[in-house]
């Protein structure tokens, strides 16, 4: 027999964690701001093995409207713009023999109906997985009455289970209405 307490409390956490990737995954949405995030997953050729450029270089935002990097070492300012420019950013960064600058243009109406829709995209995945999440518990709580478990606490923890629901869906419409403003706000 299948503990109820421990069982929900691990879906709670599961639903906690898509929550977070779909935050952290809005993190990397440009939304007209510059952030450094804009830079995760892009690796310079550091001496043979691929690194990310945030331990190559310090990456800052002096402004909204830019990113600087400056290379620990002189020698990575080639590589590092070359891995800027290979990356599905799309920008082509300047550099002065110093620092790297990355202004980012303005976006158009169109691109940023493409990003909302991208956010709009990225936050129904993360709320089929809070379903799926879900219904597996209720399955294994179904299940789990042939071991013994009383239809009642069953019931109850199903009812617990669509509250947590409830709860994740709601966080996660409220991380995508918080994007949404901030993708489509000039």
């Amino acid at each position: 027999m299948i503990d109820v307490k421990k069982t929900l409390k691990d879906a709670e956490a599961k639903m906690q964690s898509t929550a977070d990737h779909l935050s952290d995954t809005f993190d990397h949405i440009r939304a007209g701001r510059a952030t450094v995030k804009l830079l995760d997953g892009i690796k310079a050729d550091y001496y043979g093995s691929p690194m990310d450029l945030t331990q190559v270089a310090n990456c800052s935002c002096p402004d909204a409207k830019s990113i600087v990097i400056a290379p620990w070492e002189k020698s990575m300012l080639k590589v590092i713009e070359k891995a800027i420019i290979d990356s599905p950013l799309g920008i082509t960064p300047e550099n002065n023999g110093e620092i790297i600058r990355i202004g980012l243009p303005p976006m158009t109406e169109d691109r940023r109906r493409q990003l909302a829709k991208q956010a709009k995209s990225e936050a129904e995945s993360a709320k089929v997985a809070v379903r799926n999440i879900r219904r597996d518990v209720i399955e294994m709580l179904k299940k789990d009455i042939k071991n013994g478990l009383p239809e009642d606490v069953e019931k109850d923890a199903e009812n617990d289970m669509q509250k947590l629901h409830d709860k994740y869906i709601k966080i996660l419409d409220a991380h995508y209405a918080a994007k949404e403003t901030e993708i489509m706000s000039v």
